[in-house]
């Protein structure tokens, strides 16, 4: 296949047994952990966990990325269309309430094949929300929940730390295609969500005016309660944040607060996470379980 499924639009041939492209990965989905997580979320992972499938490579370069080892070093094992189909099923008789996937922009084309019988529940694309809006058409009527990052909208900070300057202008525009597809958010009744979008931002250490701003075109931008918005406190200075002093440390007790505050002022409905989420369980073990 010739790829242009991500806003990169590299033309890098990869076939079945060749990665190339920006996600150095082959037409098949490599994926390199597929197992019921419980740190989504309230919404997403419930009481039963969500089956969370992770999938190598990714078409961002983000310095802080804490799972560096399969979006950056590649670390996995190509599946068959078939076995994927397996492993969501496998999830499901876990008691999964979703099929989550994590990185999956690069592999549209064989998860969309995968998705062609529809799955008993719903399926959540996990995303940086840099995707392009021709590739998110294909998945419509067959994702019913988008958890997209909105990492940045200062371009300088976007290209710097993620290698992706066009990186906010993409994602306002895909995030708007999500909401598009879905419509507002709707709940069933132990509150777990089975349409509709929930916008996540890391705040990473010194981001606190781009925390503040990405708040504020969220509010501008929809409805409140059309979308829902998660504030996430977990950053830890991991990937190659060592060559970027200003962000090689731990979030500051005040830059949460912060940024909670403001959250609170905006109204916005959603989630956050205090300060002890900064640990090493939010980093899954990639050990090909479940794959």
């Amino acid at each position: 296949m010739i790829c242009r499924q991500c806003p990169r639009a590299c033309a890098a041939e990869r076939t079945q047994t060749v990665p190339g492209g920006v996600c150095a990965m082959p037409s098949l989905p490599v994926v390199a952990r597929a197992a019921l997580h419980f740190w989504e979320e309230p919404p997403i992972s419930g009481t039963r966990g969500s089956g969370t499938v992770f999938f190598s490579g990714c078409p961002l370069r983000c310095v802080f990325c804490q799972n560096s080892l399969i979006s950056q070093e590649g670390y996995g094992r190509p599946v068959t269309l078939s076995r994927l189909r397996e492993i969501f099923q496998e999830l499901i008789t876990q008691g999964a309430h979703n099929i989550n996937l994590v990185t999956p922009t690069h592999f549209t084309h064989a998860i969309r094949e995968a998705l062609s019988d529809p799955l008993p529940v719903p399926v959540v694309w996990n995303t940086g929300a840099y995707d392009r809006v021709e590739t998110l058409k294909m998945l419509e009527g067959r994702v019913q929940i988008y958890l997209p990052d909105l990492k940045y909208l200062d371009a300088g900070r976007a290209k710097r730390y993620s290698a992706a300057p066009d990186y906010p202008a993409v994602a306002t525009t895909a995030i708007r295609e999500m909401v598009r597809q879905t419509g507002p958010c709707v709940f069933d009744g132990q509150g777990l969500l089975k349409r509709g979008v929930i916008i996540r931002h890391l705040l990473l250490p010194g981001g606190l005016p781009e925390a503040k701003a990405v708040m504020d075109w969220v509010s501008v931008a929809f409805p409140r309660g059309e979308v829902y918005f998660s504030l996430m406190s977990q950053y830890t200075p991991l990937g190659r944040s060592a060559e970027y002093p200003e962000i090689h440390r731990r979030l500051r007790s005040s830059e949460i607060r912060s940024a909670q505050a403001y959250m609170a002022a905006l109204e916005l409905p959603g989630y956050t996470q205090e300060e002890e989420a900064a640990g090493g369980e939010y980093v899954p073990i990639f050990d090909l379980t479940g794959v």
